[in-house]
């Protein structure tokens, strides 16, 4: 490692419990559109967009920063949720615009994990109800109740249990099928297993309150189910009087070239969630309800900085840029992911190393397995690649058991969009011949 570097994550490592740190030292420096650079000055191709949050380009436009800068000299924090301010609700009046018609009360936080606190309370709320179904592999974020949901790794909940009221279920992970199947002559067994078994054996329909879950899987793997999948899970809430909610928040903010990526399925959810891309780099989280749901009490939901000014300023300037040009970025997104999955696929064709490639628009992702038939995960493999392509100017992040994701800013030039997949593909050259 080079000296800054060192010093930094050895002070790091004195100050700071344990978190997610990657396999990699890459220590943050700063960041312009498709690059972000380290502290000893080294240039990298960004196929992270830092966790999903920079969809428009690493630290946000120059429109975005300027507006944060302006509300800094003015208020920072306002107690949103004590007192009123316009900004806020200018901005909550342009991201209803976004969602199904009918949509129109909003809760605003600071996270993901905030975010579905607060639509698992609402489900409750609204239906007098006390159970939640979500998914294996499903990642809703690391606070109590976001955690109970939550089932990609074991490791997330090992010693923070027991988390009652939530009952799991198989998603549709087709590329490993729990039932051995294959779609669509399964008839979505996963579905029917369902009906089947939690809902006649474990829990009553008409205790559910909501089943929860991620339009495509995002830390469990970057899991996308069937077409016509979310459109039978629609079915049985329908059927009991379940609510759907919809967590976009590594999914949504035209990550799959729609807004809510849920839309991709031809399906409305009850409650949507937002995080990370919609704040433009600042924390910022949001839960979206159907205005027939209703309202809270007050007093039975709150926070302090929901509605922070500063993080509403960069929200609201980078959803106006996204409106004014929500066909162009659509269309660009639509070509762009066409093109990296093609080249992703090709890649494959080359590498028995990737044994899938998955994704819907600029949310890609290869899963490594050592063996194409047994479909053995290629764990060490895959942290491999990774450090290959850092050491490359690449950064990359793993998801699920053996998968990378391929995530870009969604403003990625077309030579760094190559440059960057060359270097994924030398990466994996190399974790091959040593295999």
């Amino acid at each position: 490692m080079a000296k800054k570097t060192d010093e930094v994550i050895r002070r790091d490592r004195e100050v700071f419990l344990t978190t997610t740190r990657q396999s990699y030292p890459f220590v943050a420096e700063r960041g312009e559109g498709d690059f972000a650079y380290d502290i000893e000055g080294r240039e990298f191709i960004d196929f992270t967009s830092f966790i999903s949050v920079y969809n428009m380009g690493v630290n946000s436009s120059r429109e975005v920063r300027e507006a944060i800068k302006g509300q800094v000299d003015k208020l920072m924090h306002a107690a949103f949720t004590d007192y009123y301010s316009e900004l806020p609700v200018e901005f909550g009046e342009m991201l209803i615009r976004m969602f199904p018609k009918g949509f129109g009360k909003i809760f605003l936080s600071n996270s993901g994990t905030e975010a579905n606190e607060a639509a698992i309370k609402f489900s409750k709320l609204f239906t007098k109800r006390h159970y939640t179904i979500a998914f294996y592999n499903s990642f809703h974020g690391r606070t109590n109740g976001s955690l109970g949901m939550t089932a990609s790794k074991a490791v997330q909940r090992e010693n923070f249990g027991p988390f009652t009221g939530v009952v799991h279920v198989p998603f549709a992970y087709c590329y490993r099928c729990p039932f051995n199947s294959e779609y669509p002559g399964c008839g979505l067994s996963c579905v029917d297993y369902i009906r089947k078994y939690p809902l006649s054996k474990e829990v009553s329909p008409k205790e559910v309150a909501a089943i929860f879950t991620e339009p495509i899987q995002g830390e469990g793997g970057y899991i996308v189910p069937p077409k016509g999948y979310f459109k039978e899970i629609k079915r049985i809430t329908e059927e009991h009087g379940m609510l759907l909610i919809s967590d976009e928040v590594q999914a949504g903010y035209m990550r799959t070239g729609k807004f809510l990526a849920m839309d991709n399925f031809g399906v409305e959810a009850d409650i949507y969630t937002m995080a990370k891309s919609i704040g433009a780099g600042l924390p910022m989280g949001a839960t979206v309800a159907r205005r027939s749901l209703g309202d809270i009490p007050a007093g039975s939901h709150s926070n302090t900085f929901g509605g922070n000014l500063a993080a509403v300023a960069g929200a609201k300037a980078s959803l106006g840029h996204l409106m004014k040009n929500r066909k162009g970025i659509e269309a660009m997104v639509m070509l762009k992911g066409a093109k990296m999955k093609k080249a992703l696929e090709r890649m494959a064709e080359r590498h028995g190393l990737i044994g899938d490639v998955r994704g819907i628009g600029m949310m890609l992702a290869i899963e490594l397995v050592k063996d194409r038939r047994s479909k053995e995960p290629a764990v060490k493999e895959r942290e491999e690649v990774i450090k290959n392509a850092y050491r490359k100017g690449l950064l990359l992040l793993p998801a699920g058991e053996s998968s990378i994701r391929i995530i870009p800013p969604l403003t990625i030039s077309e030579g760094s969009m190559v440059k960057g997949l060359e270097i994924l593909e030398e990466s994996i050259k190399m974790a091959s011949k040593r295999k």
